[in-house]
């Protein structure tokens, strides 16, 4: 059966192409008028280029392949922002802010859930050049508003700073074993297993890293938190910022969780995830990763955010309010009723010309047609009823 394709990797059929390009034409639209550049890196890098400094943890996502120009290890590409953070470090070089943004396809070896597609379309922005709260504000909520835009808005955006995490590692004195462990537990929310793994760490170390997956919630845990962890100086900042954000964000939905540590070897701040009532995993994801360009030969403060637009046109419907093609016969290219068609196409109007001999349309939804009255060709509905 040639025609079966891979496991989680599929066409996009007419309707679900469609509604994929809208909502790429509507986001590239919101971040360009937000002064976002568009770049398109390749699909294919030498592998040591798309996995060096943070993006080695995608080196389990990542397909490999050999170059048959040069002998080296390829890799296509699973995530484009290290490709984005390299072009920003090494190509525009510039000394200032720097905003970018991006939307492709990317390919995974292993599909991030049984409903998720192997080959997501990344859709992201990026902030390049600023260490401050600002940028983490500004994209927290450029995402909100595309999301919005998307017509999916978020129910949720939980916010977290892997900070908490990293500093109660480092004070705690664990090794990059016991570190790894934890982090896997936490993000399981594993309970029993988490609180076996920490019956050798002291305290109040122990307490601490117990108590994080339960500090989530409104603005009230951060005070939590505060009460309830120690008072390293790390903790203390992060808190203030994850407070810092709330305030300048009060109409969002935002809500914290100090134990969300996903991207945390990639991740060294403030980090948030976006939640949908119909779907039942974020579908928006983002953090800042200061110094993922130095790798490149520049570091640069970095914050941004991405999404599928694949799982964001499976949330959405076909607008409703547009309507449907018009249906016209064939016109031989020349003439009044060639003229009509063209001044139809060029208002944006849908026109399917009838072929000699084709009697209806299989392709798009026609709700009209163009007919002959004295003289003139004009627009009429099409009855379905009789």
């Amino acid at each position: 059966m040639n025609w079966l394709l891979p496991e989680h990797v599929a066409d996009a059929l007419p309707s679900e192409a469609a509604q994929i390009e809208r909502l790429r034409r509507v986001l590239l639209d919101l971040f360009r008028v937000h002064a976002y550049e568009l770049v398109l890196p390749p699909l294919l890098e030498h592998l040591d280029s798309l996995l060096t400094g943070s993006g080695q943890d995608l080196k389990l996502r990542t397909f490999k392949l050999v170059d048959q120009l040069s002998g080296r290890t390829l890799g296509v590409r699973a995530d484009m922002t290290p490709q984005v953070a390299r072009i920003d470090a090494h190509l525009l070089n510039r000394q200032g802010v720097t905003r970018l943004c991006y939307c492709d396809s990317v390919l995974h070896t292993l599909p991030a859930s049984l409903s998720s597609s192997r080959e997501p379309i990344q859709v992201g922005a990026e902030v390049f050049g600023h260490a401050g709260l600002a940028a983490d504000r500004e994209v927290i909520r450029l995402m909100a508003d595309a999301l919005q835009a998307a017509g999916v808005p978020a129910a949720r955006i939980d916010l977290g700073h892997v900070g908490v995490f990293g500093a109660l590692v480092e004070a705690a004195g664990l090794d990059s074993e016991l570190e790894g462990a934890l982090l896997q537990l936490l993000q399981d929310k594993d309970m029993p297993r988490l609180r076996e793994r920490c019956s050798a760490i002291g305290e109040p170390w122990r307490s601490a890293l117990l108590a994080l997956p339960n500090l989530y919630g409104d603005v009230e845990t951060l005070t939590v938190a505060a009460s309830t962890l120690p008072p390293l100086s790390a903790i203390t900042a992060a808190l203030n910022a994850l407070r810092e954000l709330h305030a300048a964000l009060p109409d969002l939905p935002l809500s914290f969780d100090l134990a969300d540590l996903r991207g945390y070897r990639y991740h060294n701040g403030v980090v948030f995830a976006a939640y949908h009532a119909a779907f039942p995993s974020a579908i928006a994801l983002g953090g800042r990763y200061d110094g993922v360009g130095k790798s490149f030969g520049r570091a640069r403060p970095a914050t941004g955010f991405s999404m599928d637009l694949r799982e964001l046109a499976r949330l959405t419907s076909a607008r409703s309010a547009e309507t449907g093609a018009v249906l016209a016969p064939y016109a031989a290219g020349s003439g009044a009723l060639a003229e009509a068609i063209a001044a139809l196409r060029a208002r944006g109007e849908v026109v399917v010309e009838l072929l000699p001999d084709e009697k209806s349309s299989d392709g798009p939804s026609c709700d009209r047609q163009l007919v002959e009255r004295d003289g003139q060709w004009v627009i009429k509905a099409i009855n379905r009823d009789g």
